[in-house]
């Protein structure tokens, strides 16, 4: 059988559902072989960081690898970095790549450059495939990889002379992953831990989130009874009326929930990645730290844990459920919740809208006013991404996909294609800045061709906000962050879609309220923001 048919065997073996990519000379017979199989959908997109967007979204939200496709030199570059945010988030992706053939690889050749090495600091694993014999060995271990704690990308290069061999191999059987659990000894120190401490707070990552342990979390901290922050990938953990959530931390500037921390005595960190936000930014004094996650605790100084239970974390905290904890219940001194309410804009009940001003603020109460408790939210990179933290309170878990590794702008029109083929009966809404929403426009084509619908949010303001704040404050001034924007609902009638304007809060509502209604249509949305 020919290599690639034996590739796409074990592609489907591995319950593959999608792949995202374009084709190249280099993939020719890899894209033919991908054409015969009734399981396998080769989504072709408008440009390859698209194709990684969707695969890192896509293997968030579904917990099995997203897969993108590339051919050699600048479409393989093109997927770094899409790759390097999936790997900075962990999210499971398989990138493939065709090559060169081998007989031109030693020496300066067109379009030729080393993926491997280009690849190796953004994957788990970076590999040429050497023997057409040996790949379903190299995809069993990709996907394997793929998808361990912490899940990653891993990158599989095709040479091209390789793809048409004739070979015997055969997928291979698929293992369940090893779970992992702390020995019981480390168990019960964890509780006596706990136990000498009257104000343990608990600090939670999107570890929590990838290993599906919310409802474990609720129960522990519902025993506990102490105060609880999250991360901005962690958001929807706890509801935003929970009595124990003191909201997101993370911020650079007026981090209301951090001052939280500092009453306490003792820190129950749990699924946390330092790639969010360093312990130096929110444990300046060095609170002791119980370490509750999949890997062992990165030496930092600011991070001085006294107990490390390491394994699976549902698992972990079922093992703690079995003992039997003190409850500790303490409230941050000052009213602090309802102060970070009203400092991130938190809002319990949405009130008239006829005379506010369109702000990503109120924007974001309307969409959780309006929105089933089925929503996705995919926030793009920019200064509504920090307001998107801050204020906005998903109804469920991975109900709002913040990229906050790489932190990429670009990433949230591809990624609601990835959303929605992974969760077809979500709401799905992209909000993006106008910077970012022409990053990646093209792929509203895919979309559209794909038959989905879901509802995309440009907020118009015709600047880069973020970094226009930033150098006000450094210089007085800014420069270089304003420019000129098509007019984005006509774009979006070019496209084929629905465009509408909306220049005050209840000319949104009315607009949302019409797009949720939607189904099966694709929606843009130009939200003139008044700044």
């Amino acid at each position: 059988m020919k290599a690639t048919d034996v590739f796409v065997q074990c592609l489907e073996a591995e319950g593959v559902e999608y792949i995202f990519g374009i084709v190249g000379t280099e993939t020719l017979d890899l894209v033919h072989s991908l054409s015969h199989s009734k399981q396998i959908q080769f989504v072709n997109v408008r440009h390859e960081q698209g194709a990684a967007f969707m695969a890192d979204v896509y293997g968030r939200l579904s917990g099995k690898p997203g897969v993108c496709l590339a051919t050699l030199g600048p479409g393989a570059t093109n997927l770094v970095t899409g790759i390097a945010s999936s790997n900075l988030d962990h999210s499971p992706v398989v990138v493939l790549m065709g090559q060169a053939p081998f007989e031109r690889q030693h020496k300066d050749s067109h379009q030729f450059v080393d993926l491997v090495k280009i690849f190796e600091p953004v994957t788990k694993w970076s590999i040429q495939i050497k023997d057409a014999q040996t790949i379903p060995e190299i995809i069993r271990k990709s996907f394997k990889t793929a998808s361990m704690e912490k899940p990653g990308p891993v990158a599989i290069v095709l040479p091209e002379n390789l793809a048409t061999q004739m070979i015997t191999s055969k997928p291979l059987p698929i293992t369940p992953l090893p779970v992992n659990i702390p020995i019981q000894e480390s168990i019960e120190s964890a509780r006596a831990l706990i136990d000498q401490h009257k104000r343990p707070f608990v600090i939670i990552g999107n570890g929590v989130l990838r290993q599906g342990a919310t409802d474990e979390l609720k129960t522990f901290i519902e025993r506990l009874q102490s105060p609880v922050i999250h991360s901005y990938m962690a958001k929807g953990v706890l509801p935003k009326d929970h009595p124990l959530n003191f909201f997101t931390f993370g911020f650079n500037e007026a981090d209301k929930a951090v001052s939280s921390i500092q009453e306490a005595d003792l820190l129950i960190v749990i699924g946390f990645d330092f790639v969010e936000r360093l312990p130096k930014e929110w444990n300046k004094k060095r609170i002791p730290v119980l370490h509750i996650d999949t890997l062992p605790a990165e030496v930092d100084e600011y991070y001085p844990v006294e107990i490390e239970l390491v394994g699976d974390v549902k698992q972990t905290l079922r093992s703690l459920h079995t003992l039997d904890i003190s409850a500790k219940p303490w409230v941050p001194a000052g009213n602090l919740r309802e102060q970070i309410k009203q400092s991130y804009h938190i809002k319990e009940k949405q009130k008239e809208t006829n005379d506010l001003p369109l702000t990503i603020e109120h924007v974001l109460h309307s969409i959780e006013a309006l929105s089933l408790e089925k929503t996705i939210v995919l926030s793009d990179v920019g200064a509504h991404k920090v307001s998107i933290a801050r204020t906005y309170q998903p109804k469920q878990p991975n109900g709002l996909i913040i990229s906050n590794g790489l932190a990429s702008m670009g990433i949230a029109l591809p990624g609601s294609i990835g959303a929605k083929l992974a969760c077809p009966d979500a709401q799905v809404i992209c909000i993006t800045g106008d910077g970012g929403a022409l990053m990646n426009i093209s792929e509203i084509e895919t979309a559209k061709r794909l038959g989905l619908s879901f509802i995309i949010l440009v907020l118009n303001d015709g600047m880069l906000k973020l970094e226009e704040q930033m150098m006000d404050k450094k210089f007085g001034a800014s420069y270089g962050v304003t420019f000129q924007n098509p007019d984005f609902v006509q774009l979006a009638t070019s496209f084929g879609i629905k465009g509408r304007r909306a220049k005050h809060i209840a000319e949104f509502e009315s607009i949302l309220k019409e797009a949720l209604a939607c189904s099966g249509e694709i929606v843009l949305i130009d939200v003139v923001i008044q700044n």
